[in-house]
């Protein structure tokens, strides 16, 4: 009887081992099934993304308000001119404007309608007149004018000082024609802080029913004006020959540096039309060493005339 019993348990162990192993044997799969698999949870994965993200063709559009660009890229201001000084300066600076504090490096905007040569030379002096900074631009010239931006680096030889902007163009004969400048303070430390122009957008200097390419007659111009004096130094008025000598100069007594009128006379001799320039300018009692071009010049204004006998 017992070895009945361990014959039936033995059988009966054998039977359970079969079926745990035909249980845990994986059954084999077809060929790519795992290729398969992987594209399928791809496919759910994108369907999922698909479900969370809005669709764009329903998606509402936002509403946009079309601004468009700026006329022009200069910065404008609207000061007030003083009466009678509303012609913009043939070299006129855009930024900075006057007593600015300045870091190196700075950007200096301009706006440029003079100079029959198609050069301007900018430079940046100190307050002794040494040159910081010198480039010569070419300048196509365009009935509203040319912007320019350059970027000028300085190197001040104590914490701060006084400096100068200076513009300056000649004439096809190499004659000056214009120069402009701008004072501003330099510091090799510290921020910078800019100042707008003002009314150093204008001319400093005019010449009433004088106009540019005159022809004027009688061996002798009446010529009658208003100028605006940078300082109290002394005021010149030249008639200039082509060849750049000086055949009539005046010199124009102003009582302080407010606006004021004057009115002279610019004898001459000529036996043929000739051509020559009227210029008014003035110095800049703080610049020590002169330019052999330039001289001390702060503000130099010109226009072309044509004499006859």
């Amino acid at each position: 009887m017992m070895k009945n019993k361990l014959s039936f348990f033995i059988a009966l162990s054998f039977a359970l081992s079969a079926c745990v192993q035909e249980l845990t044997t994986p059954t084999p799969q077809p060929p790519n099934y795992l290729s398969t698999v992987v594209a399928l949870t791809g496919e759910a994965a994108f369907a999922t993304q698909r479900a969370l993200t809005p669709d764009p063709t329903i998606t509402p559009t936002a509403t946009f308000t079309f601004t468009p660009a700026p006329t022009s890229s200069i910065p404008t201001e609207t000061p007030t001119p003083e009466p009678g000084f509303t012609k913009y300066a043939e070299l006129r600076f855009v930024s900075p404007g006057p007593m600015s504090s300045l870091i190196s490096p700075v950007d200096l905007k301009l706006l440029l309608t003079a100079g029959k040569s198609d050069l301007v030379r900018v430079d940046l002096l100190g307050e002794d007149g040494r040159a910081l900074y010198t480039d010569l631009i070419r300048v196509d010239h365009q009935n509203a004018g040319a912007y320019r931006t350059l970027e000028v680096t300085f190197e001040t030889r104590a914490v701060s000082e006084k400096g100068y902007f200076r513009l300056s163009t000649k004439d096809e004969n190499k004659n000056l024609q214009s120069l402009n400048t701008m004072p501003v303070l330099l510091y090799s430390l510290g921020t910078t802080t800019l100042t707008l122009p003002g009314n150093l957008i204008y001319e400093r200097a005019l010449f009433e029913g004088l106009k540019n390419k005159a022809d004027v007659f009688g061996g002798e111009i009446n010529i009658k004006g208003k100028y605006w004096p940078f300082n109290e130094q002394p005021v010149f008025l030249d008639l200039i020959l082509a060849d750049g000598k000086i055949i009539t100069t005046r010199v124009l007594a102003f009582n302080g540096i407010e606006p004021q009128l004057f009115e002279t006379t610019l004898p001459y001799k000529v036996s043929a039309p000739t051509s020559a320039r009227i210029a008014i300018h003035q110095d800049n009692p703080a610049i020590l060493a002169a330019d052999e071009a330039l001289k001390k010049y702060i503000y130099y204004y010109s226009i072309e005339v044509t004499l006859n006998p």
